[in-house]
């Protein structure tokens, strides 16, 4: 959905509320879908993923950052989605262990929600499941091909790495230890590369980070001023 969500944010201001939002598509057909259905589906779909509503400081990140650095927004997407959406999670492991160049099979991610979930998806669930999660991680920037999707890497930037390392915050990690999530591992990020994104990232403003010795501190404030929330 990184189409829509990119016309949808050129469309409405950054300051906006949930209802913004819903009459942008809903009422306004931003999206130019061509049923009243379609328009409610859209709505109902972008809001779960991403929230659309400026009272959640994810989405507040998310809007500061895709406007500031266009090219880190399909990972910022991602990274977004990842955090609301459990399917789209429990695929990761089955992309992100593929070595560049590899194919991936469809029975690897169908066996990774299996194990995840083994009694919520039925055959026909799994099967457009399976569709919306190769689309994902294919505008990502993570797989490429139309038949055959293998696998790419893709390049981290301070902004993604950023967006990366608070979602690592919010769930507790702290230090070092937000190097190694697994937010940060699905925009292809050694610990040392998130390290280095890390320290550019404080330059340009986004994060604070402190160095003593072999002790690592991370603070959001100028990422996201106030918590209200997720």
């Amino acid at each position: 959905m990184l189409a829509e969500l990119s016309m949808l944010l050129a469309a409405v201001p950054a300051h906006c509320g949930r209802e913004g939002y819903k009459e942008a598509i809903v009422g306004e057909n931003v999206l130019g879908k061509s049923t009243a259905s379609t328009r409610r589906l859209s709505d109902k779909r972008l809001g779960e993923l991403y929230a659309l509503d400026s009272s959640f400081p994810l989405f507040r990140i998310l809007r500061r950052l895709w406007d500031l650095d266009p090219a880190s927004r399909p990972q910022l997407a991602l990274l977004a989605s990842l955090s609301r959406d459990r399917l789209l999670r429990a695929s990761a492991p089955a992309v992100l262990r593929l070595v560049p160049g590899d194919e991936l099979r469809r029975d690897a991610v169908r066996n990774a929600l299996h194990a995840e979930y083994p009694d919520r998806l039925n055959e026909n669930t799994l099967e457009k499941v399976l569709r919306n999660t190769a689309s994902s991680w294919t505008q990502a920037g993570h797989l490429e091909g139309r038949t055959f999707k293998r696998r790419r890497r893709v390049e981290p930037t301070p902004a993604s790495l950023s967006l990366a390392l608070w979602l690592g915050h919010v769930v507790g990690f702290r230090g070092a230890d937000l190097l190694r999530t697994g937010w940060v591992t699905a925009l292809d990020c050694t610990p040392d590369r998130a390290q280095e994104l890390a320290v550019e990232a404080k330059r340009l403003g986004l994060i604070d980070v402190g160095m003593s010795e072999q002790v690592m501190e991370f603070a959001f404030g100028r990422l996201v001023p106030t918590n209200r929330r997720r």
